[in-house]
């Protein structure tokens, strides 16, 4: 029995839907996380690869899913709903699909995906970790706050624990510097964080992970 396209996609991703209420993202043996810039492990939708525009900044050779700008519509709470960069990121935060809501933000990551650091830099040619930070802030939150990564410290509020993380909360790092910090990035949810790092680039990573649980200095908030 034949049927469309259109039709496939649809049953394609309500199907995954009711397997995936809690969407989870393992760590391959070894325990090395599936967040950071060995992309070429992470899978989603076995496999399944959707296209972006050319002007795209997306990292080439990963497993990822690409997605559409124009994709980056309202999410839904309810997973029969769910769009498929609500898939997407649930799984790369290890959440819940419904959970992931905020389109602004997760639009901009996809956008900025794989932009290579450069000290200095400030665009989607090479960009550094503040700069990033700034940008995503005044984009998505529509919140004016610039400096280097250790003004930004001492201009937030300061987070007694990483329990009271929220999204859009900065989390901070002294990295070969004593006591001064270092490196900045935006937090999402369940431990992972959105930065420019100096190996990858603009990429999602895990505060559990054992490079920056050494280096975490702690979090803000911007007010």
């Amino acid at each position: 029995m034949g049927f469309s396209k259109g039709t496939f996609w649809v049953m394609l991703f309500m199907g995954v839907g009711v397997m995936s209420s809690c969407s989870s993202l393992r760590k391959p043996a070894g325990g090395k996380s599936t967040t950071t810039a060995n992309k070429q492990n992470v899978q989603f939708l076995d496999g399944i690869s959707m296209n972006r525009g050319s002007s795209s900044t997306y990292a080439k050779g990963g497993g990822y899913a690409t997605l559409n700008s124009s994709a980056f519509t309202s999410g839904s709470t309810y997973i029969e709903n769910a769009q498929a960069w609500q898939f997407k990121y649930a799984q790369l935060l290890d959440v819940a699909v419904e959970t992931v809501n905020n389109y602004r933000l997760y639009g901009f990551i996809e956008d900025w995906w794989g932009t290579p650091y450069r000290f200095g830099g400030k665009n989607k040619e090479g960009v550094d970790c503040s700069a990033f930070v700034s940008t995503l802030l005044s984009v998505v939150f529509r919140e004016s706050f610039s400096g280097t990564s250790q003004q930004m410290y001492e201009q937030t509020k300061k987070l007694r624990s990483r329990s009271e993380l929220q999204e859009g909360d900065l989390v901070f790092f002294s990295i070969g510097q004593k006591k001064r910090v270092s490196h900045v990035g935006v937090y999402l949810d369940h431990d992972r964080f959105v930065h420019a790092s100096t190996s990858a680039g603009v990429m999602i990573s895990d505060l559990n992970e054992t490079y920056w649980t050494k280096y975490y200095t702690g979090g803000g908030r911007v007010e």
